[in-house]
């Protein structure tokens, strides 16, 4: 081969080969943690491949989702804290997909930065693989982009991809009708949703990234980057078990928008507003931006994070399974005639 005479190379462009294979080499043990049941490749090749018959399907139906962290991200940017962004990247993914009745098998990441820092990277990717662990999924693939001059340095981006499966007939909603039983799962605080407002909020308090946390322990960043719950594995439980004719992800929107996207035209919701105690960081957001019961109730998740709509003579025997798999559970209220969200009670 001959050589050019200006000699210029792809890293004097700004992109490092060799640092993107050694992120490939350092997350290689990350992503063998979440190898389960149907994965045939490993990483490295140009697709990877998955064996629904080997992951236990007769007759299945594929159901795919895809998200991002959004600017969540500008927190664990400016504090360094990335860890916990890549559980938020899996969850914000895999919980959408057993909404729908279907099992997350595999999961594929892409990170996007203008100058790869692999320790970075890798802290990120291993949070990611961390949280498919959580969720019975696989880790199988993706892609590291490296584009100078498109990011501000130190900045990076996230998005995912799962893709689930259901036996066919399974789907949820179904069966979702009035006099159903609702039930809240306990958030782990604001999630992945609403931060934009949050930064907003957290501006107008005055306060830093590393002040000591208003409403709960360590600093206010460290708390703000609390992951997104991952409710795969009990709510699939519950699923199982029988009853449950619905289940609705709490995200942006907050309550207020996402629980009628799973009732059936002409239903609706009464929810009493005493039955949870509004978690700190929320009232604390409230009190600082002097935010409305009904801004908070469409914007946050409020402190619950999965809303389930469930047979009337099932609830009790449900929120018996879902404690028994470690969630805080609280009636809600019922599935109702007419549509519409109802609020009784006060949340502030």
């Amino acid at each position: 081969m001959t050589s050019g005479k200006n000699g210029l190379t792809y890293a004097d462009a700004g992109v490092d080969i060799d640092a993107g294979n050694a992120l490939v080499d350092r997350i290689k043990p990350a992503a063998k943690r979440t190898n389960r049941s149907g994965v045939m490749s490993g990483l490295g090749g140009f697709g990877a491949l998955f064996d629904l018959k080997a992951a236990g399907y007769n007759d299945p139906i594929l159901v795919g989702a895809t998200d991002g962290v959004g600017t969540k991200l500008r927190i664990a940017i400016d504090t360094g804290v990335v860890d916990g962004v890549g559980i938020d990247l899996v969850a914000m993914c895999v919980n959408d997909l057993v909404c729908q009745g279907a099992e997350p098998l595999f999961f594929l990441d892409y990170f996007a930065t203008g100058k790869l820092e692999t320790e970075t990277a890798a802290r990120i990717i291993e949070g990611i693989a961390e949280g498919c662990v959580r969720s019975g999924c696989a880790l199988i693939g993706g892609e590291t982009a490296e584009m100078p001059g498109m990011y501000p340095q130190g900045d990076f981006d996230l998005a995912g991809f799962a893709v689930g499966a259901m036996e066919r007939g399974t789907a949820l909603p179904e069966g979702v009708q009035e006099g159903d039983v609702l039930l809240g799962l306990a958030s782990d605080g604001v999630h992945s949703n609403g931060y934009s407002l949050v930064r907003k909020l957290v501006d107008v308090s005055g306060l830093g990234w590393d002040a000591e946390c208003p409403f709960g322990e360590g600093t206010l960043g460290e708390a703000l980057l609390t992951p997104t719950r991952l409710y795969v594995k009990q709510s699939l439980a519950a699923v199982r078990a029988g009853g449950v004719h619905a289940l609705a992800h709490i995200t942006g929107g907050g309550l207020t928008e996402n629980l009628p996207r799973v009732l059936p035209e002409g239903l609706g919701a009464d929810i009493d507003l005493n039955a949870w105690q509004l978690p700190g960081v929320f009232q604390w957001m409230a009190a600082t931006g002097d935010i409305a019961e009904a801004e908070m109730l469409k914007t946050f998740n409020c402190g619950i994070g999965m809303i389930l709509s469930v047979s009337a003579d099932r609830a009790d025997a449900l929120i018996e399974l879902l404690e028994g798999e470690g969630e805080t559970v609280s009636r809600l209220g019922t599935v109702t005639a007419g549509e519409g969200m109802r609020y009784t009670g006060n949340l502030l």
